[in-house]
């Protein structure tokens, strides 16, 4: 898909009223010390191997050029997040009781390896299912379908471009290939990736008011066809600065927070807890590293 036009940045005269909208206990978490003792133990490893004697490294080749929206969002020029607090890399992650490790893919990763992924401890994952009204993922089928025959909950993911298209469009595309959700207790609600714009102005040229009626649309519209509010995936400051810090979301719409750092908080303006927590790009599973803020038991229920 070619990269879009830059859109024209278009601030409101005055703000509208914002559209309000027609589940694991609140707990504040941190990535528990076994995963940071982990990483350091990692880091002084390969340290040590470049140092000794013999070892020769290679030049890598340059990866290929991201599909569009897969891995050039939040972390493209922007830190996760608006803090500075010190990024903690991880590469097993081994969280505390009561949570539940996963993982999340695009057609970035290609055909994944779900029986090492299952074997290597993740439990469930999110898949990129479409980008606006005019992407799929081409390795959708493979990595949807083959995460849920190894025993994984699994869930789709839309990344939204606010700029190109109504919500209500964006949500009938998500849902028509391959978006949708069943009631079978191992498929996540469907979840919206709006993050920072990847090709151009932050926030794809909408003010807060006119944002927020575009996510209540794209999310009334998800519930009107399956039944379940989608998940937000976003981040703390993304989301304060392009919706003005809209809480009307935090009732309804499950909280996916992408943070790299070594505590989640703080959260987005209305959410008092986070379903799963992005705390890492890369790690021991393909993609980007994820922990459930509950039990498997927990994540049964939230699959419904």
């Amino acid at each position: 898909m070619n990269d879009p036009s830059r859109p024209a940045t278009r601030t409101p005269t005055a703000p509208a009223p914002r559209r309000r909208l027609d589940v694991t206990p609140p707990r504040s978490r941190q990535i528990p010390n076994r995963i940071r003792h982990g990483a350091a133990a990692l880091l002084l490893a390969v340290t040590a191997a470049l140092l000794a004697p013999g070892v020769a490294t290679a030049d890598e080749p340059n990866p290929p050029s991201p599909e569009p929206g897969s891995e050039h969002g939040a972390w493209a020029g922007h830190s996760l997040e608006d803090d500075q607090a010190p990024r903690i890399t991880t590469s097993v992650p081994d969280v505390a009781g009561g949570s539940v490790a996963g993982m999340d893919v695009s057609g970035w990763q290609g055909d994944v390896d779900w029986q090492r992924a299952w074997a290597d401890g993740a439990r469930f994952t999110y898949v990129k299912a479409t980008e606006g009204t005019g992407y799929v993922n081409p390795h959708f089928a493979q990595q949807y379908n083959g995460s849920y025959d190894v025993g994984m909950t699994r869930g789709a993911y839309h990344y939204a471009l606010p700029d190109r298209s109504s919500g209500a469009e964006q949500a009938h595309y998500f849902v028509d290939h391959g978006g949708g959700w069943t009631p079978d207790g191992r498929t996540l609600p469907g979840a919206l990736d709006i993050e920072y714009n990847p090709y151009g102005e932050t926030c794809y040229g909408l003010g807060p008011a006119e944002m927020s009626d575009w996510l209540a649309e794209f999310s009334n519209t998800y519930r009107d066809r399956t039944g379940r509010f989608p998940a937000i995936y976003t981040t703390t400051d993304w989301w304060n600065q392009c919706t003005g810090g809209n809480p009307d979301f935090a009732p309804n719409n499950p909280l996916w927070i992408a943070r790299y750092s070594e505590q989640v908080d703080p959260l987005p303006a209305g959410w008092t807890y986070e379903t799963i927590w992005q705390f890492d790009d890369e790690g021991v599973f393909p993609g980007d590293q994820n922990v459930f803020n509950g039990d498997v038991a927990q994540l049964g229920r939230f699959a419904g």
